[in-house]
């Protein structure tokens, strides 16, 4: 039996993702300072080689570590509950702001706000790849692989997949052959100081749900597989194999197993899709969406929901008479095949991981692939710029003086939703004044 109240810990999955802000980095330090220094619900071992385990899958790593913690206390039940509450209030809100934004975005107020948003949003994915670089890129070598994956999209139009493989490859013959131009990749983090109480699942604590059972992992794989091909089975015989909603559901499971490196390293993809490639909503909109994620809690990568809502909004799969519903269930959908593959990999992985405390050999193409994101990301932002200060053709100096503000607001350390807001208000009072 777990030492920690079910009751209990299922207020606080709840709590957390209703106030989720700040990213993955923001939750996971939230879920640590919680479970590890407050309530010592998990030992600061256990939290950190769960976390390990979620950075190298590819996915939202802050919604799979909860999933994992919740696992870890109260078996797959847990898991799956820890899972959906860190998502649920996240998805509620975004589609919900959706509505708001599609039904009345063309207003004057409105569309003012997101003026001021816009390059605050492009702010923000600037100073998300300085931080991530500044994080990852410790050798000449990461360098180098960063530049090379910022020119492959922004020249080359390198596939996504084809990229996160070849960063890998490099990674893993860097590992064998230069492990020092990874840093210190096979080096055990710092340890902080030993807490006043022990933790309730300490580094010793074992359950028998925590030991590998190959029978259990062919169950796990088989259930998560015939969920998933139930729904795409379902939808494509419900409306065609053509139809937008088999579309949704097949390109973001594709997109959810090729998210290595958090959600700014699928955005690119998922823009080039869902912008360039299918038409489901333009370039702004996908600016806008971004910056709804941000303002809510939750992983930024639920602006999958506000995709899957526009998608459905322009789309239309129900019919004229019935574009709200259709524009829900895109989102749902969108949602749903995007977190499936999050509840497999954990649930299906996480006694196999419990087994292999204190393995560091999986860090070299994590490593790589990481200095290859920041280049994505850098290229993301050059997107957000160039339909940021060029909207129509001719160059935004106002729209340039609130992204350099929204910046530099960033890097002296202010946070994203005082920008957010800042910039929205400034919009506001653009839109007002004339």
């Amino acid at each position: 039996m777990s030492p920690v109240p079910f009751a209990e810990a299922l207020r606080f999955w709840f709590k957390l993702g209703c106030i989720s802000f700040g990213g993955p980095a923001g939750q996971i330090a939230l879920m640590h300072r919680v479970l590890v220094e407050e309530k010592r619900w998990i030992s600061e071992a256990r939290f950190l080689h769960a976390l390990n385990y979620c950075m190298l899958l590819p996915g939202p790593e802050a919604q799979q570590l909860a999933t994992y913690l919740g696992w870890l206390m109260h078996r797959s039940l847990g898991g799956v509950v820890a899972g959906l509450l860190f998502i649920l209030p996240s998805l509620l809100l975004l589609l919900a702001l959706s509505w708001l934004y599609l039904a009345y975005g063309d207003t004057a107020l409105l569309g003012g706000v997101f003026y001021g948003i816009r390059p605050a949003v492009t702010a923000i994915v600037l100073h998300a790849a300085w931080r991530i670089g500044g994080k990852t890129l410790r050798h000449p070598a990461l360098w180098l692989l960063a530049a090379a994956s910022f020119a492959a999209l922004a020249l080359g139009r390198l596939p996504f997949p084809l990229l996160l493989l070849t960063a890998a490859g490099i990674g893993w013959g860097l590992g064998r052959w230069h492990p020092a131009w990874l840093g210190n990749i096979h080096g055990q983090p710092e340890k902080m100081a030993k807490p006043a109480r022990p933790a309730l699942i300490d580094d010793a604590w074992q359950a028998p749900h925590t030991r590998f059972r190959r029978s259990r992992l062919l169950a796990v794989v088989a259930i998560g597989g015939g969920l998933w091909l139930c729904g795409m089975l379902g939808l494509s015989a419900a409306f065609g194999c053509d139809h937008l909603l088999p579309q949704l559901a097949g390109f973001f499971t594709q997109a959810a197993l090729l998210t290595f490196g958090g959600a700014y390293a699928v955005l690119p993809y998922v823009q080039q899709a869902a912008v360039a490639h299918y038409g489901w909503l333009s370039g702004s909109q996908m600016i806008d969406g971004l910056a709804l994620g941000e303002t809510t809690p939750g992983p930024l990568i639920m602006v999958v929901a506000f995709v899957g809502f526009v998608a459905g909004w322009n789309g239309q799969p129900l019919g004229s008479e019935q574009v709200l519903a259709g524009a829900l269930l895109g989102g749902l959908v969108a949602t749903a095949f995007t977190f499936l593959p999050s509840f497999i990999f954990i649930l299906a992985g996480a006694p196999l991981v419990e087994s292999t405390r204190g393995d560091w050999r999986l860090q070299a193409p994590l490593t790589a692939i990481t200095a290859a994101v920041v280049g994505v990301i850098a290229h993301l932002a050059l997107y957000f710029a160039s339909e940021t200060l060029w909207p129509a053709g001719h160059f935004d100096g106002l729209a340039l003086a609130v992204l350099l503000g929204a910046a530099l607001a960033l890097w002296r350390g202010l946070g994203v939703l005082p920008v957010i807001a800042v910039c929205a208000g400034l919009g506001a009072l653009k839109a007002l004044s004339g």
